[in-house]
């Protein structure tokens, strides 16, 4: 008689894992470039108002064909060393009632106008 092997015993064990990770970055980056303009001043005086030289207006000599309403015909101009409003304030000013130049120095805070056409610098 033939002796026989015992059986065989075989275990597989299979062991499947899946692992997932998901990982979302998201980065926004908005970058806006902003250009300051500051506005060049005025060659020219449009009319009336306080325009602060260096600022509205440059220094310069300045021309008006004189009243801008014929029937109040004066012109008020003023070179002012501050804008406070004080009587001290004028360096030298003038009512004209025709055409007339008024030379603005870059040392005057200012320059007042009323009742005068546009001035136009001459130079």
């Amino acid at each position: 008689m033939t002796e026989t092997a015992p059986p065989t015993v075989t275990a597989t064990e299979t062991a499947t894992a899946t692992a997932t990770a998901t990982a979302t970055a998201t980065a926004t980056t908005t970058a806006t470039a902003t250009e300051t303009v500051t506005p060049e001043p005025e060659r020219d005086i449009p009319g009336d108002g306080v325009f602060v030289v260096g600022v509205d207006i440059e220094p310069g000599t300045y021309r008006t064909s004189g009243p801008a309403d014929s029937a109040l015909p004066n012109c008020y101009w003023a070179r002012l060393s501050s804008t406070t409003g004080e009587f001290d304030d004028i360096i030298a000013n003038g009512n004209v009632q025709g055409p007339t130049t008024v030379t603005i120095a870059p040392s005057d805070a200012a320059f007042q106008t009323d009742g005068c056409e546009a001035w136009t610098e001459t130079g």
